[in-house]
């Protein structure tokens, strides 16, 4: 598959909830995914598909989600995604709107390295 194909695919399952799945398939065992700040109980840097997925499940066990990503934005061998969403923390039930940019890199058709830029002022 080529990084528009990984991308485009990657996009439509987390628009579907599908999380978990989109990592199973196009993520690679050694991933690396670094946030721009550390989340509660995890640190800002996690490697590792178990970690990933751990990120993941915690992040939809503590949030509702409404919405989903655009692109992927392809450069090379690394694509953008681009997601706003609207948010519900379930321990403040306060919806919100949360921007965030995330750089895929791809080596062999799986994804080894995940950045995420978004604003913290306030978070």
């Amino acid at each position: 598959m080529s990084v528009m194909e990984i991308g485009k695919e990657l996009i439509a399952l987390c628009r579907e909830g599908k999380n978990l799945e989109a990592i199973e398939k196009f993520y690679s065992p050694d991933i690396e995914s670094v946030e721009a700040m550390a989340m509660p109980g995890m640190g800002q840097t996690q490697r590792g598909i178990e970690a990933i997925k751990g990120k993941t499940k915690w992040w939809h066990e503590n949030h509702e989600v409404h919405g989903g990503g655009s692109g992927p934005f392809p450069h090379g061998d690394r694509f953008i995604v681009l997601f706003k969403m609207e948010v519900t923390p379930k321990q403040t039930g306060k919806r919100m709107t949360v921007e965030e940019v995330g750089l895929c890199s791809v080596e062999n058709g799986k994804i080894v390295k995940e950045e995420f830029f978004y604003k913290t002022e306030g978070c």
